[in-house]
């Protein structure tokens, strides 16, 4: 089988290699506009065909700096219009070089241009390419002052948050990248918001994404053009009238001279949270009656949530260079869990609390090392990476249960100290291959390994004193991974108007796993996988393009998943891990259209050994079990229609409005499914400017009511507010944030497991008040930095 597999690797490069390359062609033509102050400029390029003039395409530029691809013609025109300057065209013929970089094009002053007026323009929030990826502009829109990335994600169309994991609506969970490489949550919420140019949401990822996850968001950060020194400050202070208050600060600088770049990043988050849990679990049966109404709430005290990281690259010369980077972050938390549980059966009536004292610490450190270079004039490149990442958890918790039954009341006394760490280590190679035609051949393979290995030791004492291991809730577990990939992928254009890819990529995993739990457990295997990928899209009209595509993905469960320690709620309730736990497979199909401004997709998606959680009961009548399961199958069908509009540069709007029908089948656990229903998802974002006062912004988005699978889940919304305003030359930015009003994203709903009904309501800290101030000091400095983190497929897992 691997030989196969091999052999149809290497017959596809080479047929790639072998593919007739059109007449040699400018692909790719970039530069810069200015004026004679050498002031970047706002403006549009218009590309012409020639020699008739027609139009082709168009971008718009907000700092400058334009690009154009997929050009594929030997000579034509540039237009490039704004109110900055004059109308200004220009020649452009192929010369030797498919990417054509024209500098620096100076452009007179506009002749309407006064000293005391200043020009301002709206850069559109959201742009749908030809592919079905859609592009959040974050740069020069309201987006800018968020207060972190998880903020700007949240607010991006499509986009849902939950417990710290992202998902597309009609795709599922996404992974996160970082200028294409992928990134860890700790990692994302250390990114200056300031420095962000765009969001990029990717539904159907080619192969050389890792096949890790059902969708890709891309953060983009913005460009650097001149040496010198920049830097960052933002100050952020929340309260929120359910969860408390908090602050956040951080600071970002980058250098850059001759040669050398210097990047540099610190942020440190304290303060208060709060989250609520109401869980009401019954079974109606007279021979097993039971009725547990179970409050649980999470008074969290972040002591000094801090992310740093430090970087450097050497240029060796335009074409290559060679980055090593740190980068890290440590939690300290501290506060409550508080539970009550009112549990009646048919013999005993129950009360009993608990409360934990927090004293937890997780931190993490990774360096990575990185060498970069492009091996001709047409674009292609070489790059070899790799990263070693360990993270470190320990857990010590005093626990207080109180309890009374049937009138005699109890106390018992608990310690749960963990220590957990996982180690990854990585290394990738990648190629891509530029031809005279703009076609493209990239190849590549990684290797990853992980071990991930955990103490868990649970200790009671009747009287605060004297403690003794309790065996049962104990647990000693062990998990290795290694996991080598290949992928290769195809891209190219023919006709002038239709752009394929064709791509795949090969993972073989291999684990073993040995846990004390459950008179203890040894497990192992191996498999290989190949998730091939295909997408088409076509150019009917300057206003009418149509797409296709298909991609296979694969979601391993989380490491903490497959470990089955004891996470302590309360005397009934645990939450645990599931070392009989497989991934999950899913095909993606999809067919959408672009026409002017409204973007339409129709999407299909079939999952085997679909990942889902429930409470499961335990090993005495009153006590269930929180962990992950497989179910046997899912079928996905959605369709999304969004529609961009802009008036007169004082409001611009997104609008979108989706439908998702989710049906899963099992055939394990004899869970009651629910009969699908259609879901709704609305969502608008709207930005509008008052010249030389202030912007204000409006978002809104509804979830209607889910029926899928095990779960209702009840409908949810939210509604933001916020104004901003410029001072000092656009140096100082002051913001004054109204977020989730009504306080209704709250999530509410219910589902049965076997003879048990299970209500649950729980409710976050997402109603706050936020003031925002954003300081940029230092000039624009050239950071050609780029650090690829070759691990973080594997280290988003171990999150």
């Amino acid at each position: 089988m691997k030989i196969s597999v091999f052999a149809l690797f290497i017959s596809f490069a080479l047929f790639c290699f072998n593919v007739p390359a059109d007449a040699q062609q400018v692909t790719t033509v970039k530069g810069k506009i200015v004026n004679p102050a050498n002031e970047p400029l706002i403006g549009n390029v218009i590309l012409l065909s020639a020699p008739d003039s027609a139009f082709v395409k168009g971008a718009a530029f907000a700092d400058g700096n334009f690009e154009l691809t997929g050009i594929n013609r030997k000579e034509f025109f540039l237009k490039f219009n704004s109110l900055q300057f004059p109308d200004t065209v220009i020649r452009v013929q192929y010369k030797g070089e498919a990417q054509l970089n024209l500098g620096t094009i100076l452009v007179a002053r506009s002749k309407y241009h006064l000293n005391e007026v200043q020009v301002v323009s709206n850069t559109p929030l959201v742009r749908y390419s030809n592919n079905g990826t859609v592009e959040v502009n974050v740069a020069n829109t309201a987006l800018a002052a968020s207060n972190s990335v998880t903020e700007i994600l949240t607010r991006s169309p499509n986009v849902l948050e939950s417990e710290g994991r992202f998902s597309v609506f009609g795709k599922g969970e996404a992974i996160i990248y970082l200028n294409g490489k992928q990134i860890t949550a700790e990692r994302l919420a250390s990114i200056p918001t300031s420095q962000i140019s765009k969001i990029e949401i990717i539904g159907n990822p080619s192969a050389k994404y890792d096949a890790e996850g059902k969708a890709v968001i891309n953060v983009v950060t913005k460009v650097k053009t001149d040496e010198g020194l920049m830097g960052t400050f933002n100050q952020f202070l929340t309260h929120s009238p359910f969860g408390g208050s908090n602050a956040s600060s951080s600071l970002d600088l980058s250098y850059m001279k001759g040669r050398l770049s210097l990047v540099g990043n610190y942020a440190i988050l304290w303060g208060d949270t709060k989250e609520r849990l109401h869980t009401i679990r019954s079974r109606s049966a007279a021979d097993d009656y039971m009725n547990s109404d179970l409050w649980t709430d999470w008074n969290r005290k972040m002591k000094n949530y801090s992310n740093y990281g430090l970087g450097a690259q050497y240029n060796f010369s335009e074409k290559s260079n060679l980055s090593l980077a740190y980068s890290g972050y440590l939690e300290k938390l501290g506060g409550t869990t508080n539970s009550r549980n009112a549990i009646d059966n048919k013999t005993d009536k129950s009360y009993y609390t608990s409360g934990i004292n927090k004293d937890d610490r997780r931190w993490n450190h990774s360096a990575t090392l990185n060498y970069n270079l492009k091996t001709d004039t047409l674009g292609s490149t070489l790059f070899i990476g790799t990263q070693y990442s360990k993270f470190n958890s320990d857990i010590n918790d005093f626990i207080e249960e109180n309890s009374e039954v049937n009138g005699a009341k109890g106390l018992r006394f608990l310690k749960n100290l963990v220590d957990q760490e996982i180690s990854i280590s990585t290394t990738q190679a990648d190629y891509a291959k530029v031809f005279a035609s703009g076609n493209r051949l990239e190849i590549g393979a990684k290797f990853s390994y992980v071990e991930n290995t955990s103490g868990t030791n649970f200790f009671t004492g009747p009287d605060g004193s004297n403690f003794k291991r309790d065996s049962g809730l104990s647990n000693k577990f062990r998990y290795a991974e290694k996991i080598p990939a290949a992928y290769i992928s195809y891209s190219g254009t023919f006709a002038r108007k239709v752009n394929y890819n064709l791509g795949a990529r090969g993972e073989w995993t291999n684990y073993d796993l040995t846990t004390s739990a459950n008179s203890g457990q040894s497990l192992s295997d191996s498999y290989f996988n190949i998730f091939p990928n295909a997408s088409v899209s076509a150019t009917l009209t300057n206003k009418l393009k149509l797409r296709a595509a298909y991609s296979s993905r694969i979601t391993r469960p989380r490491y903490q998943s497959l470990n089955p320690l004891v996470i302590y709620q309360d005397p009934f309730t645990t939450i645990e891990g599931n070392p009989n736990l497989i991934p999950e497979k899913t095909h993606s199909f999809e067919v959408g259209a672009n026409y002017s401004d409204y973007d339409l997709k129709i999407g299909y998606n079939y999952t085997i050994d679909p990942i889902d959680a429930a409470a499961l009961r335990g090993n005495t009548p009153n006590s269930y079990v929180l962990k992950a399961i497989n179910l046997y199958r899912g079928h996905l069908y959605s369709a999304t229609l969004s529609k961009s509009f802009s008036v007169r540069k004082w409001w611009s709007s997104v609008n979108s409005v989706s439908l998702n029908y989710l049906k899963q089948v099992d055939n394990k656990y004899n869970f009651e499914l629910l009969t699908p229903k259609p879901q709704i998802y609305l969502y608008t974002s709207n930005t509008f400017t008052v010249p030389d006062l202030f912007r204000i912004q409006l978002l809104a988005w509804y979830a209607g009511d889910k029926y899928s699978g095990l779960y209702y889940d009840k409908h949810r919304a939210t509604v933001t507010l916020g104004v901003e305003r410029d001072f000092l030359r656009n140096k100082l930015r002051l913001k004054l944030l109204a977020n989730d009003i009504f306080h209704s994203t709250a999530s509410r709903g219910n589902y049965n497991v076997g003879k048990t009904y299970i209500f649950f309501d729980r409710t976050y800290s997402t109603n706050y008040f936020r003031f925002i101030l954003t300081y940029n000091f230092g000039k624009l400095t050239k950071t050609d930095f780029k650090n690829r983190a070759t691990g973080q497929s594997e280290n988003n897992r171990a999150n």
